[in-house]
């Protein structure tokens, strides 16, 4: 009887093992090994030679230590791009609080509206930016055509030929096409506040303004540290929007990080140093994760502390 209990387990824990197969030759193939190979190529000096292919030589942290201390462009963007970031995320956070906050109310047509407000995040990202591109043409755009007939310009701009203005243009197509994610999840986080919480604040005298820091906040702490994340990365991210719509310029303007990488690793062909670029970039968003967690998440952690060590001296005893 147990040989035959020990077969029908060894045939569920084989079927199980076939279940999961592709996806765990999928990841080797399409993950670990690009990750494994691109650090690699990261430590070399990668020579490309006609008819003769890749030809690497190692080097060691060579190229890390160019992008800190040789190449000032690196630099440069690297110092830009986190000023960005903040600016970006905090724009975007305070949109999309404000707009859960006004979807999170009962009214006719709720459910419609919050279905309208994933169809940005839904639409592929070249899809967006080429949708920006139109509303932002000096020629026949929605976004000259507007400010004309309200009387704000006399003539149409060449609104992504000028270095501040194509910033800026790239910069809040960015913000439209990310808020509804956030939104989204803070409406989430918001529908799992008890209203007693409220009626009760709103006993012992407090406003709404009271209640937003004392109860709201506090209760989506989790989602924020969430959203900060991938926020974070989303930011460092951003190539798409600058291809489509301004191909890095005018004069650089609009030349993010991640654009420089890839034209440094595939048009000027340097693929050891662009991979090194990479994973520098992904080491501070690595760093930037532990500090929001640590700032936001560590009260948890000291609060749970005790518990954690009274349970195992229960589980000892």
């Amino acid at each position: 009887m147990s040989g035959k209990r020990i077969s029908i387990r060894a045939r569920r824990a084989v079927s199980g093992y076939l279940f999961i197969m592709p996806f765990i030759i999928g990841f080797l193939c399409f993950m670990l090994l690009p990750l494994v190979d691109s650090f690699w190529m990261s430590l070399c000096r990668v020579d490309v030679t006609a008819g003769q292919g890749f030809q690497t030589t190692f080097i060691g942290l060579d190229n890390y230590i160019r992008a800190f201390t040789i190449d000032p462009e690196f630099n440069k963007l690297l110092s830009e791009e986190i000023g960005v970031m903040v600016t970006h995320t905090i724009a975007i956070l305070v949109v999309s609080f404000v707009i859960a906050i006004v979807l999170n109310q009962e009214f006719k047509g709720r459910g419609f509206v919050r279905g309208l407000m994933i169809l940005p995040w839904a639409l592929p990202g070249v899809v967006n930016a080429i949708m920006w591109q139109w509303i932002f043409n000096a020629n026949y755009g929605v976004f000259n055509a507007l400010l004309t007939q309200l009387g704000v310009i006399d003539s149409y701009q060449v609104w992504l030929a000028k270095p501040t203005s194509a910033f800026i243009c790239v910069w809040a197509a960015n913000v439209w096409k990310e808020t509804p994610y956030v939104v989204l999840l803070t409406i989430a986080a918001l529908a799992n506040i008890s209203r007693d919480l409220y009626e009760a604040a709103a006993i012992d005298g407090s406003n709404a303004w009271k209640s937003f820091w004392k109860i709201t906040l506090p209760s989506i702490r989790s989602v924020i540290v969430i959203l900060l994340i991938t926020k974070t990365i989303w930011a460092l991210q951003t190539y798409d929007l600058v291809y489509i719509m301004t191909k890095g310029g005018p004069m650089g303007a609009t030349e993010f990080i991640a654009y420089y990488i890839q034209k440094t690793s595939f048009k000027f062909l340097k693929f050891g140093y662009g991979s090194a670029m990479s994973y520098t970039v992904s080491m501070i968003c690595f760093a930037l994760t532990y500090v929001y967690i640590k700032v936001f998440m560590g009260n948890d952690d000291a609060q749970k502390k005790p518990f954690r060590r009274r349970r195992r001296k229960e589980l000892e005893v």
